[in-house]
Formats: structure tokens, C-alpha cells, sequence
């Protein structure tokens, strides 16, 4: 089997990964690969002191010691999917119907050939105990680290979080804020719907990993390297997909594979790839 380098462990596009993958081009056949256990993660949550709240659902696809996500909007995952995928190859399961289950299926498997660590490219960011703001706001600290662009300019954000939001603010940055659930953020502002139509307005863009499963990364990919722009992502969704893409449009990626900051209380870690050196998450 070819050794997996840090020259050969990155591609110009997400089609180009797939294929990839199905050619068995970073390691183990696909179709050999089996998915042992599906399951799915339903979060609602409002922090103390914050406004509003938000929900979460997200598949997650269990292959050997790895585990493989795409968030979904709530609701928006029929149950036949998670039946679909166990016992599953993932060469099938990347040919799946459904976008999340694909994107879920390539995250398992890379996870599983090129976990995250410093043989993949990732550097640990350490995130300490705490309430469930606390440690988003630490989080949040360790993501927008990655964004080299000066006060004053302006980062679209794709992928609505008050807590990235308040950590832009603290740098001056101006954004505009884009999800597709619409609203306003915790300061009133109209979150926007239409992510692309906002690209020429802005010097960066800070993303969800969720783009992946919902159909529009690959456009804030093409634009950014198209014009030389930051992209950076931010990715419980396909933490160990992006990574890959890093120098095809990719800027940085701060990856959080399951389980997620939201679920514990207790000290955790980001991977950082691209970008500057972690100055700590300490809260």
C-alpha cells in the first residue's frame, strides 16, 4: 500500500476526493469498509444570558475507530437513513441518494486512513471545561484565530453563530451574517439567506462544515480560490473531508470530529490546519 505523505493527501476539488477514495487512492478498498453503527444527535440549546437558541441534528457513521458526521437541518433526515447505512460498504454509501449520508460516509473513511494528528497535518487547540457558553466562546476564539484579514475588513459568514459573530466584533471586523434559517442574530442584525449573492460584498469567508451536506461549499470553494480570498471553515461536518482541500480554494480548517463541544462539559480539543499557530482557547 502507497504510504500517505503530506504531498499526496490533499485534492483540487470534493469530486476529485470522492474519486479518490472510490479508486482507493488513499488507502484501504471502500467497498471493504463497513459501517458498524449509524446513529443521530439531536441538540437544542439556549446559553445562559443569550437571547435565543438554536437546534442541531447531526448523522454520524461509526467505521472501525472512526467516526464520520454531516449536520442536517433539523428534522430534514427521513429514519431509513440511518438503517441504510449500517453494515453498509462506504463505496455504496458514496453513491447514496442522500447528500448528508455521502458526505457522512467519505468523513467516516477518512477519518479512519488519515486521523487527525500531526501525520495528517493537524495541530491541537486545547479547549478547557465549561458551561455550554463558555466553551463556545472558546471555541469560537480558536476558529476565527484562522482568519488572516485585518480589522475593518469584511467576512461573510455562512453559518450563523453568536458566539463567532461576538469574536469578530472583539477584532473589528465587520460580517454578514447568512444562514438559511433566516432571523436575526443576538445584536438584531438580519441574517442573511443567500450565501453566494453576498460574495462580492466581502474579504473573507468563515464557513460551516454544514455547506458540505447541504450543496453550497463547493461554490464558496470555486470563489475563493478563484479570487484569492480567505476561506476558512469551520467543521464538525466533514472535519477530516476539508482538511483535504486545503490550497484548492481551503484557506484553513479548525475540525471537530464527534463528539462534539456541545456535548460535554469537560476540556476538549479543535484541530487546526492552515493558518496561525493555536495562542490558546484558555477562557
Amino acid at each position: 500500500m502507497t504510504a500517505i505523505t503530506h504531498t499526496n493527501i490533499t485534492a483540487a476539488s470534493y469530486d476529485e476526493l470522492v474519486d479518490r477514495v472510490l479508486r482507493g487512492g488513499f488507502g484501504p478498498d471502500p467497498r471493504t469498509e463497513r459501517i458498524a453503527v449509524a446513529f443521530t444527535t439531536r441538540q437544542a440549546v439556549r446559553h445562559a444570558g443569550r437571547s435565543g437558541g438554536y437546534r442541531n441534528e447531526v448523522l454520524s457513521l461509526r467505521l472501525a475507530e472512526a467516526v464520520g458526521s454531516c449536520a442536517v437541518e433539523p428534522g430534514g433526515l427521513p429514519d431509513s437513513a440511518v438503517d441504510d447505512c449500517v453494515g453498509a460498504d462506504i463505496a455504496r454509501l458514496l453513491a447514496h441518494d442522500l447528500l448528508p449520508v455521502r458526505v457522512a460516509a467519505l468523513d467516516a473513511y477518512l477519518m479512519h486512513v488519515l486521523p487527525h494528528g500531526s501525520a495528517s497535518g493537524a495541530r491541537p487547540c486545547p479547549l478547557p471545561a465549561g458551561s455550554s457558553l463558555e466553551k463556545s466562546r472558546a471555541r469560537a476564539k480558536a476558529v476565527t484565530g484562522l482568519l488572516d484579514v485585518r480589522p475593518g475588513r469584511t467576512v461573510l459568514v455562512v453559518g450563523v453563530v453568536n458566539s463567532l459573530l461576538e469574536a469578530l466584533r472583539a477584532r473589528g471586523l465587520a460580517y454578514i451574517p447568512c444562514d438559511l434559517k433566516g432571523g436575526t442574530t443576538e445584536w438584531g442584525e438580519p441574517v442573511r439567506t443567500d450565501a453566494l449573492a453576498e460574495l462580492e460584498r466581502c474579504d473573507a469567508v468563515l464557513a460551516s462544515g454544514m455547506t458540505l451536506g447541504n450543496g453550497s461549499f463547493e461554490p464558496l470553494r470555486e470563489h475563493a480560490l478563484r479570487h484569492g480570498k480567505p476561506l476558512v471553515m469551520f467543521a464538525q461536518t466533514g472535519s477530516a473531508v476539508l482538511p483535504r482541500l486545503i490550497g484548492a480554494g481551503v484557506s484553513a480548517v479548525s475540525a471537530e470530529p464527534y463528539p462534539f463541544f456541545w456535548l460535554d462539559g469537560g476540556p476538549g480539543i479543535v484541530h487546526r490546519y492552515g493558518g496561525s499557530e493555536c495562542s490558546g482557547a484558555a477562557l
